[in-house]
């Protein structure tokens, strides 16, 4: 038995739509020790796409849209070949369930892809409610391409892109920007609402914070 204080993941296969080299079959389920420790011979190109979702989830993550908050739908990145639904599982191996919000409601969006100035602030314009974020450098352990120096910082709304910021510091920010949009908590951070380890992958140069601004 693995020793973590992050709890059991569970996923089941919903749906399949096309040949899966690993065989996995409608039913099948998958469990996690927690978000670091999948199971043997997991799918490389499931886990790239899951790890957002089992990230936000075991730091407290909510997704008011679903019948179950605590838990969300996850597309295989091949093609879409299958659908894999993502729960977490309690100390006693039970499924968390927290019914879906019922205030919770899909903004009413008209022909041009807007929201109606009538319905903002409305029953009808209720829904997603994205999160002021800001990205800062923390840390600056060598030359970076963007030129990217402790201090600088950049803001965005939900999981809005960044114009001009660096792709692959977005990659590995994006986790965290997913968690904290959705309400997760980092228990072992002073301050719970933000996260400052967000390492560069081009060997670890620049350090973000990546903060949820509460309003």
């Amino acid at each position: 038995m693995i020793k973590t204080p992050f709890p059991k993941l569970k996923l089941t296969v919903n749906n399949v739509f096309g040949f899966c080299y690993h065989g996995y079959n409608i039913g099948d389920e998958l469990i996690l020790e927690d978000f670091t420790h999948p199971p043997k011979y997991f799918c490389l190109g499931l886990a790239h796409a899951v790890f957002p979702a089992v990230y936000a989830i075991s730091f407290g993550a909510k997704f008011p849209f679903r019948d179950n908050q605590r838990s969300l739908t996850v597309t295989c990145p091949d093609g879409g070949k299958l659908e894999f639904k993502v729960e977490v599982l309690d100390k006693e191996g039970k499924i968390e369930n927290i019914p879906k919000d019922p205030n919770f409601s899909r903004p009413i969006v008209n022909e041009q892809g807007g929201i109606p100035l009538e319905s903002v602030g409305s029953e009808a314009g209720k829904g997603h409610n994205p999160k002021k974020m800001v990205i800062e450098v923390v840390k600056n352990k060598g030359k970076c391409f963007f030129e990217y120096k402790i201090g600088d910082r950049w803001e965005t709304q939900g999981l809005k892109c960044i114009p001009g910021f660096c792709g692959a510091a977005f990659h590995t920010a994006f986790p965290a920007l997913f968690a904290l949009n959705f309400g997760a908590k980092f228990f072992f951070m002073k301050d719970h609402n933000s996260i400052d380890t967000v390492t560069c992958p081009d060997e670890g140069k620049i350090v973000f914070k990546v903060t949820r601004i509460e309003e």
